[in-house]
């Protein structure tokens, strides 16, 4: 089975997760940084944490498979231009913009280096459906799982794929925060107990995904969102409101890992440190907020002190 994700994090998780609960438990390291508890309570903790370490590898259902099985697609598509078919120019400068925020040349480099990586494992991985294989996706609410799920579908779609091999897992609770911030966030313990929510696709359901992302490149927004369980398109402000929130919040001056932490920790939002940025910084462009100090060299834009305006 070919495993198809659409996050670095998701990917490295699906790998441990496929053999994670196979064989009998092991107690691992487990450590302990900055605690002011006493030697008893620490040991205590770390007991506590060996125990839920061992249920979770005792009730895990190990998916099976070898890691050479698992592909992610990192695309980010429900930012940005998405018109063109397959992955182009206009996707390598979307993910440049994000990723240029820490640093304009390892920022280039990142997206160089996952479009290039996805343009080569989708051709191994239609070469797999080719010789008979099946693909799994894994996809959530998570706005970049679900427009990664539609982009894939429409790209076998438009290449004449089988839809009898593909299959479709998304967490089966709709309400939890794993089917809103994504397979990402899912322990290797949890995986395998969503297969029971697997489920093939009809040619007819291929066809009509595919139509869908049509009509969204169509329409050629800014940011795609998924509302009501709906993915759609979105204004490129669709966000701002829950940042407002979380700036009224905060001192008149602040430090600007503050305010994007707390939008990430309050709001099931699914997005990306690096969309809040960008929509911060716009924030500033426009006047609302100024730079009070710039980060320190070695670190990155967003560790700068921000005042209201």
């Amino acid at each position: 089975m070919t495993e198809i994700v659409f996050s670095e994090s998701a990917e490295g998780s699906l790998k441990w997760a496929q053999t994670y609960g196979k064989g009998k438990w092991a107690p691992s390291s487990i450590g302990m940084i900055g605690s002011n508890l006493s030697a008893a309570e620490a040991d205590e903790a770390l007991r506590e944490a060996e125990r839920r370490e061992q249920a979770s590898w005792e009730q895990a259902v190990p998916l099976g498979g070898s890691p050479a099985d698992v592909f992610s697609f990192p695309l980010v598509h429900s930012i940005g231009d998405i018109s063109e078919e397959g992955i182009g120019q206009k996707r390598l400068e979307t993910l440049q913009k994000l990723f240029g925020y820490s640093s304009e040349t390892e920022g280039h480099k990142t997206a160089e280096r996952i479009c290039r990586n996805a343009v080569r494992d989708f051709q191994t991985v239609r070469t797999r459906l080719t010789e008979g294989g099946q693909v799994r996706i894994w996809y959530s609410d998570q706005p970049d799982e679900m427009c990664g799920m539609y982009w894939f579908l429409a790209q076998l779609e438009q290449q004449r794929m089988p839809a009898g091999r593909i299959v479709l897992v998304s967490p089966e609770d709709r309400n939890s925060e794993l089917c809103h911030l994504g397979w990402g966030a899912a322990e290797p313990g949890e995986w395998g107990k969503h297969l029971s929510s697997q489920k093939n696709i009809s040619q007819e359901f291929l066809t009509d995904i595919a139509c869908r992302w049509k009509k969204l490149q169509d329409e050629r927004a800014a940011l795609r969102a998924v509302v009501d369980g709906k993915l759609c398109s979105v204004p490129e402000d669709f966000y701002d409101p829950f940042i407002q929130k979380e700036l009224d919040a905060q001192e008149e001056m602040f430090p600007e890992t503050s305010l994007m932490g707390s939008v990430l920790a309050r709001h099931r939002l699914g997005i990306s440190n690096e969309w809040i940025f960008l929509r911060i910084q716009k924030m500033v462009e426009s006047g609302r907020l100024s730079v009070a100090a710039e980060a320190p060299e070695d670190m990155t834009a967003c560790h700068r002190w921000l005042k209201k305006m």
